[in-house]
């Protein structure tokens, strides 16, 4: 039998004695340990064996974890096996081939890639006393004796830190480390993966990938703000509030039962906020560009110092101090609290924006009878902030899930910021109606639903007609107006020169102005919403 370190089978170098010694992982062995290089052989890179360790190409593997992590904490690492295509593992542990998916031309009529069922039915698999015996790990450890062991037919060797940890699994697996005697820093992890081989096992991949212990809590704050365009670009608008939620890391619930505080320094001369809650709202009123800090604190468990040999002296204690980033504090129980502390920072830029969008009024315009099709809809719609460069509509259903029809145009509008949009609807119904008003920094939203009649065939005529009717008894009644008016004013005012029947004559037309703008309803330009002139888009 040929033996190797378990270091130079995983790596390429040796650890140090001090990593080895200082970074102890619980239920992990030393690399220092023999390696069975008959039962589990070793490749080096480049080796031509690698090219034919498995039927119809490469397993690829896939490293993941859910660095980085808070010393103390728990840190998980999975491996993921990416298997040629049309290959798949199935409930039983083999590898088959995928239904419709293969060419029979090209490969084999079996459906297995490789059946360990079949192969392990005649396996003493409950002798594994030696290390002949191929039911052992490398080093020479008996496999598990539990249920659906036959299902795990491949072995995963991960090594960190000149220390290993192997494992059964199927075609993913996992481990978890708790990192409390971990050196804060980054550091490798590197898995090998061999696959069953009648009563030996070959290697199909090897994996690494970088991880991180910090002593600092990882946080990331996610900035958002009503009406903001871009939510990546740390812009945000002046005069509406931005939502900053701390979102903390720490999958192994690690914080759970420490009390956490939130220090809030927006920048702008508002002074600094503590809070027990991970949100917070922000209003900026002036535009430029703000620092905003954030510092979170979380008292954790922690050993307790050992006690100072000799009598007291007058040097501080272990008291914190203005630039440790470490704190302890003793509880009554004898333990110690450790205070850890999080960071985050970020160059916030205030800019004006549309804060507000409202539809105001909806008109239904009538289409001529020799125009069927669809319907038009003006809306007139105005703003607050700075002035939109676009206008866009999503029309959909009336319960606003399936869109029908988008349209942007392009505006310019004024400082009162009105503008009417006109859009086509296609038959009878009801609509939902989304609306946006955008410029470079901002975008606003507003919805509305919109109901269009069913159109009556005989309806535009009978319009029509009574369009004609009111029109002709408006005329008649001005004229009558006119008359008695005039006979009025004929009768009792003398007859002047010349230049009074100009003025007479003036006023006339004037009283009849009056007469018509009575009957008409009065001036249209008291309606605020028609005191500019509008550009229909």
């Amino acid at each position: 039998m040929n033996n190797a370190g378990f270091y130079e089978v995983l790596s390429d170098e040796k650890p140090s004695a001090y990593m080895r010694h200082h970074n102890r992982l619980s239920g992990w062995s030393s690399d220092e340990n023999d390696w069975n290089e008959k039962l589990y052989p070793v490749w080096k890179r480049g080796d031509s064996r690698w090219k034919n360790c498995w039927k119809g190409g490469r397993v690829q593997a896939v490293l993941t974890s859910d660095s980085p992590a808070l010393v103390g904490s728990n840190i998980t690492f999975m491996v993921n096996l990416v298997f040629p295509r049309c290959q798949k593992e199935d409930a039983d542990g083999n590898i088959v081939y995928e239904k419709n998916c293969r060419n029979d031309t090209d490969l084999s009529s079996d459906s297995y890639v490789y059946n360990w069922t079949a192969w392990t039915e005649d396996d003493d698999w409950g002798n594994a006393t030696n290390q002949s015996h191929p039911n052992v790990f490398p080093d020479g450890r008996p496999f598990p004796h539990h249920h659906g062991r036959k299902k795990w037919n491949f072995v995963y060797v991960f090594h960190t830190l000149g220390q290993y940890f192997q494992k059964l699994g199927r075609c993913s697996a996992g481990v978890s480390i708790n990192t409390a005697n971990m050196t804060v820093g980054t550091q490798l992890m590197e898995v090998t993966v061999y696959r069953r081989h009648q009563r030996a096992f070959v290697p199909i991949a090897k994996v690494q990938d970088l991880y991180v212990v910090t002593d600092q809590i990882p946080i990331f704050v996610n900035m958002s703000q009503k009406n903001d365009r871009n939510v990546s670009d740390e812009t945000f608008l002046r005069d509406l509030p931005i939502v900053f939620n701390v979102l903390i890391h720490d999958p192994s619930h690690f914080l759970n039962t420490s009390a956490v505080k939130y220090k809030w320094n927006f920048g702008d001369n508002t002074g600094l906020f503590v809070s027990n809650t991970h949100i917070s709202n922000h209003t900026y009123e002036l535009n430029g560009t703000f620092s905003f800090n954030l510092t979170v604190q979380a008292s954790v468990p922690g050993p307790c110092p050992p006690p100072s040999p000799g009598p007291p002296t007058p040097t501080p204690t272990l008291g914190p101090t203005s630039n440790s980033p470490l704190e302890l504090n003793e509880v009554p129980d004898g333990s110690c609290q450790i205070n850890r502390y999080g960071y985050f920072t970020a160059v916030i830029t205030i800019v004006e924006g549309i804060l507000e969008v409202n539809i105001m009024q909806m008109t239904n315009i009538l289409m001529p009878q020799s125009q069927p099709g669809n319907s038009l809809v003006d809306l007139v719609v105005t703003c607050q902030g700075t002035n939109p460069t676009e206008v866009c509509t999503i029309i959909s259903d009336p319960t606003c899930q399936l869109a029908q029809n988008s349209l942007c145009n392009p505006v310019d509008v004024d400082n009162d910021c009105l503008l009417t949009v006109r859009r086509a609807f296609n038959g009878s119904g009801t609509y939902c109606l989304n609306l946006t008003l955008s410029d470079a920094t901002s975008l606003a939203l507003t919805s509305t639903l919109v109901s269009i009649p069913h159109k009556d065939p005989a309806s535009p005529l009978r319009m029509a007609n009574g369009v004609l009717i009111s029109v002709g008894c408006l005329v008649i009644f001005v004229i009558v107006v006119t008359l008695l008016v005039y006979k009025k004013y004929k009768e009792y005012k003398p007859i002047e020169s010349s230049p009074g029947k100009m003025a007479k004559g003036k006023g006339l037309n004037a009283l009849v102005s009056r007469v018509k703008a009575t009957i008409s309803g009065g001036n249209q330009e008291k309606d605020p919403l028609l005191k500019s002139q509008q550009r229909i888009v």
